[in-house]
């Protein structure tokens, strides 16, 4: 082995050896937490690592991303067997069992055993979904912003919205308004990232809803470069390879429905502020508004739904800034035509998916998902939602979520559409 061969190689292993301490300095965990196999890991092809170009630089970097590999690898198949051998049972944080099992009695949840057909049934609507997805992102015929670019060419801020689970292996991302609140809560539980009391929660119901939304409280891909630095993009791409990838979506249209309900008729200062003051100056011709929320309301000053598609379709709002997460468009979100995903699931089957996921995940012992509630924006009000839309309005507003209905399988919505 040449002089040359011999320096790279100890400067490969030297840089391994730097990120191992950087890894443990920040997490303060060491790669025994690594846990890299689930029910669900499979290998998946990774997009080309960017390479400068140098033939030297180049037997770097993949001599880096092999060792990686093997090394988390191995670490998780170590840690696993140590932690059967001497991992005590954990202490429960204080919780309301009762009230839990209550609110599933009330809103009717189910959570008997499922017969096999079943779980038949569910394993094709998975295959189906994650089909029709990956036939979209290779399909030419769909066009849209960001489709064509790789995984690398995603900034480090548009990755904020996936939650890595370490402990077993899980990469969530949310979607605002498609249940993400108690999912985000499951998450919680899983990587207990959140004490209470000295210990970690157990129930998913028991976490104040201020938390489980404090961007603090996950580990999300966008903190990686903090962490790891220039080896932030190769930790993200061996754990997009071994973990488990799932999001959950929801109709476009009844998605923007329950956003605007939520966010402008409910009383809510921040977006009241930021978003329903400039409407209602920009297309409702209000010259002076009320500074407060409450003050606004009680002198009947609201947006409307038809001042809220406008909002959307001008062209002017997103040269300003980008969609806020509660009406952005999931394929922005999530990326799914650069993120292969293990599992879709939808609201619209919510008690029947999230079981299917959680049994997948074989953690369906360790935590429920939240009873789903049965007030949700319903897709049957659609009608009634844009009977008052100009029909070359909803047919703008398709052409800007038809990613969305097209990739995650929802039929176009022609009753809207047409005269």
């Amino acid at each position: 082995m040449t002089k040359p061969r011999l320096f790279r190689l100890w400067l490969a292993l030297g840089s391994v050896l730097m990120v191992l301490l950087i890894i443990v300095y920040w997490d303060n965990v060491g790669t025994a937490h690594f846990y890299l196999h689930t029910s669900l890991s499979r290998t998946h092809a990774l997009a080309p690592l960017p390479t400068p170009g140098q033939g030297k630089d180049k037997e770097f970097t993949s001599d880096v991303d092999e060792f990686l590999d093997k090394l988390l690898t191995s670490s998780a198949k170590q840690s696993d067997f140590s932690k059967k051998k001497t991992e005590q049972p954990p202490v429960l944080a204080p919780s309301k069992p009762a009230q839990s099992r209550m609110e599933e009695s009330v809103r009717g949840y189910d959570w008997s055993p499922q017969n096999a057909q079943q779980h038949l049934d569910a394993g094709r609507q998975q295959a189906e979904r994650r089909s029709v997805l990956r036939h979209f992102c290779a399909n030419s015929s769909l066009a849209f912003p960001t489709k064509e670019r790789s995984f690398d060419d995603i900034p480090n801020y548009e990755l904020n919205h996936l939650i890595v689970d370490d402990r077993h292996g899980v990469i969530y991302c949310y979607v605002p308004k498609v249940a993400c609140t108690n999912w985000k809560r499951v998450m919680i539980v899983l990587s207990e990232s959140l004490l209470d009391r000295g210990a970690p929660y157990r129930d998913p119901l028991d976490i104040p809803r201020e938390r489980v939304h404090n961007t603090s409280t996950h580990l999300t891909f966008n903190k990686f470069w903090r962490r790891y630095g220039r080896f932030s993009r190769h930790l993200m791409k061996i754990k997009l390879k071994k973990y488990t990838k799932f999001l959950f979506v929801r109709d476009p249209f009844v998605r923007l429905i329950s956003a605007f309900r939520s966010k402008f008729e409910l009383e809510n200062e921040e977006f009241y502020r930021k978003f329903a003051a400039p409407m209602l100056r920009l297309y409702a011709n209000r010259t002076s508004l009320p500074t407060s929320v409450s003050e606004a309301f009680s002198a009947g000053l609201k947006v409307t739904f038809a001042n809220f598609i406008q909002y959307l379709l001008d062209p002017h709002t997103e040269k300003l800034a980008p969609f806020n997460e509660h009406w952005r468009q999931v394929y922005r979100l999530c990326h799914p035509c650069q993120i292969d995903y293990d599992f879709v699931g939808k609201l619209e089957t919510l008690d029947e998916d999230a079981a299917q996921l959680l049994r997948l995940l074989k953690v369906d012992a360790q935590v429920h998902f939240p009873p789903s509630y049965r007030n949700r924006t319903a897709s049957s009000w659609e009608e009634d939602w844009f009977a008052k839309i100009p029909l070359a309005w909803r047919r703008q507003l398709y052409e800007l979520y038809e990613a969305d209905f097209v990739l995650f399988g929802y039929p176009k919505p022609e009753h809207l559409l047409r005269d």
